[in-house]
């Protein structure tokens, strides 16, 4: 309820008001490079969750986007965070991979009101210090299908590099996630669910068996004065014989995750 209210004015008077006001101004338009807007974002957490696990041992990340949007359609971004999981998952040798840094593109369809088709591919990379385990490649290369109809969307991911996030030709391994993101009004909440499966393809059935796994969110997000807080609980059914790190924890399993994101 309002605290403060305000007589009436005639019809006459509010249009010669109207009149007299400034006009609101535009927002300013984004920069732009070769047609592209450019965009982005940064986050902090309280910890880094991607498809249900830590990537930092439930220790705060630090976070960066950039976005390069084109009218037509087309799309380049580059992201960076900190993590710790593949230092985590050895107890022996020097193994130094702070940092990963995620390149991605595709193109946006939006084919009819309100629906949209995402087709790009993505590459996580994790340069870093592995001199003590030779062969060993956590940098993973899918390609993924999206489809969005307002607030729900279903993307489909394939592993397409030989090896995936570490584990050895494991090309063909897939990902599936449908999110919901609903909006409560004009409050500035909403509501997020989430629900992930993982399905690796090695020759190896029982390696595959140990890594598949299904994770689950859901939270609440507000924006407030151009910030982004949202606050997810995630579970993932991982197995401690497949996702438990050398320091003895699961980095699946259940986590609750605080996240402050400011767009530009």
């Amino acid at each position: 309820m309002d605290l403060f209210r305000v007589l009436p004015l005639s019809s006459a008077l509010a249009a010669h008001l109207l009149a007299q006001a400034p006009a609101t101004p535009a927002p300013p338009a984004p920069p732009s490079i070769l047609g592209f807007a450019l965009t982005g974002s940064t986050t902090i957490g309280s910890q880094y969750i991607f498809r249900g696990l830590t990537q930092t041992d439930g220790r705060p990340t630090v976070q960066a986007e950039l976005d390069l949007v084109h009218p037509t359609g087309f799309y380049v971004s580059a992201a960076l965070s900190n993590i710790s999981w593949i230092t985590d998952q050895f107890s022996s040798g020097p193994v130094s991979a702070p940092v990963e840094v995620d390149l991605f593109g595709g193109y946006k369809w939006g084919f009819a009101k309100d629906w949209t088709l995402d087709l790009g591919a993505y590459r996580y990379l994790y340069p870093g210090d592995y001199k003590s385990l030779p062969g060993y490649n956590p940098n993973t290369t899918e390609a993924y299908l999206g489809l969005s109809f307002r607030w729900a969307s279903l993307k489909y991911s394939r592993v397409v590099s030989g090896g995936n996030f570490g584990i050895a030709q494991a090309e063909g391994s897939t990902y599936l996630d449908l999110s919901l993101t609903v909006p409560l009004g004009a409050s500035g909440y909403s509501v997020l669910a989430h629900g992930g499966k993982t399905t690796y393809k090695t020759s190896d059935a029982a390696l595959n068996d140990l890594l598949d796994y299904t994770d689950y969110k859901l939270g609440i997000s507000k924006e407030v004065k151009g910030l982004v807080l949202t606050l997810a609980g995630t579970n993932a059914d991982t197995k401690d014989g497949g996702y438990r790190n050398a320091l003895g924890r699961n980095i699946g399993k259940d986590r609750v995750t605080f996240t402050i994101a400011k767009a530009f």
